[in-house]
């Protein structure tokens, strides 16, 4: 066996992304800064980025074997660690590319669960995060054992991935059938946790990753939940008691979905997303100051009806309000013609979406007052359906 060495050293990266007729080079670039936080938030550094105009992806090499061998003399002459795929490849792929550079391959799968790994921090947590990564391999076994001999450690090796180095398929089914089973008794556990917590309105945070939500959730109930400017900063729902004019309601922070997210967390977080399903109230956070916050906005919203979540009554918050004036309005512009964008903007968002609309800043605390304001009037109405004949609420 192979042995893993951890070092503290960054791994230095090259990104590889694709033109294809259903994904245009705008689109790509998008994608492949995504994937360059991605890739910082894992703990690599982007020395550069590839991509190729193809109808689709090379079914040997994901990219063809002109621009594979210029991607391999880079490698050579920059002492390059890591590839990082902005796709899910098969296993075949995986291996023809790697013969071909001789250095470690990363899918955006793999990266995902890398960071997942690491960010695991309850049992419930680690426990999805072990099963998604073991499904994961399950097919890349064959070549996976000649493939370690050359690893050092680093990206795609952490959390389950340094454990199964020796198992083979019949092991990783079983455990898969133990984490499932293990996963299915949690979940049992949390039910019945939240059928305690009483007969509170349940109102939950959702929204794309690094847009926010924890930041709003320290604003919203003064207390102080983990926030950090990373992809994915938590995994665990956090859930707090809130009281906006005398009106009780529990708060929830869920994990930040994403584009191109791997089939097997989407399955493996379906439980944590459980909070998203029961709850009465949504709070779609967007990073209205991102260039692709509107498709953003979309992943949220195809993940929700994926939830059967999507017709619950939801307030879309569109944050970075400070940031978006300092990136799109001239400084010269006077605060009537700012006031008026705005105006404009938030109309236009209210008809799109047919959702209250409220424009914010949770980091400067900038028009919160508005957003409680209308979340106090949410929470006491769906009060008002559910309990008619109560009044203690108010």
């Amino acid at each position: 066996m192979a042995e893993v060495i951890q070092t503290n050293k960054k791994e230095r990266a090259v990104l590889i992304g694709l033109v294809t007729k259903d994904q245009t080079l705008e689109q790509l670039n998008e994608y492949l800064a995504e994937l360059e936080f991605l890739t910082t938030t894992a703990g690599a550094e982007t020395i550069s980025t590839f991509y190729q105009r193809l109808p689709h992806p090379d079914h040997r090499t994901y990219v063809g074997k002109g621009k594979l061998q210029e991607i391999n003399q880079f490698v050579q002459d920059n002492a390059i660690d890591l590839v990082v795929i902005d796709d899910e490849i098969s296993p075949s792929q995986l291996r023809n590319i790697e013969a071909e550079l001789k250095i470690k391959i990363v899918d955006r799968s793999m990266l995902i669960l890398d960071i997942f790994a690491t960010r695991a921090q309850t049992v419930q947590a680690k426990t999805q995060v072990e099963l998604a990564q073991t499904q994961y391999m399950l097919p890349r076994l064959k070549g996976l054992w000649s493939h370690l001999d050359r690893i050092k450690g680093g990206i795609g090796m952490r959390g389950s991935g340094e454990k199964e180095i020796e198992t083979d398929r019949r092991v990783a089914q079983q455990k898969i059938a133990l984490l499932k089973e293990k996963l299915l008794k949690i979940g049992l556990q949390n039910e019945t946790q939240r059928k305690n917590r009483g007969e509170l309105i349940r109102v939950a945070l959702v929204g794309y990753t690094n847009v926010g939500k924890s930041t709003l959730m320290n604003v919203l109930s003064k207390s102080e939940v983990f926030a950090e400017n990373k992809l994915f900063a938590t995994l665990d729902t956090t859930v707090r008691k809130v009281v906006l004019d005398r009106t009780p309601f529990l708060l929830s922070d869920t994990v930040g979905f994403i584009r191109k997210l791997p089939h097997h967390l989407i399955e493996s977080f379906k439980s944590t997303l459980d909070e998203v399903r029961e709850s009465d109230i949504l709070l779609h956070v967007v990073d209205i100051a991102h260039p692709a916050f509107e498709e953003h906005i979309n992943v949220v919203n195809d993940t929700l009806k994926e939830l059967e979540a999507q017709e619950k009554p939801t307030i879309l918050i569109f944050n970075k309000m400070d940031l978006y004036e300092e990136r799109y309005f001239d400084k010269y512009l006077t605060n009537e013609i700012k006031k008026d964008i705005l105006d404009e903007l938030k109309n236009s968002w209210m008809q799109k979406s047919n959702a209250h609309c409220v424009f914010i800043s949770a980091t400067e605390k900038n028009n919160i007052e508005e957003l409680r304001n209308r979340l106090t009037d949410l929470v006491k109405e769906q009060y008002q359906i559910r309990y008619p004949y109560k009044t203690e609420f108010f």
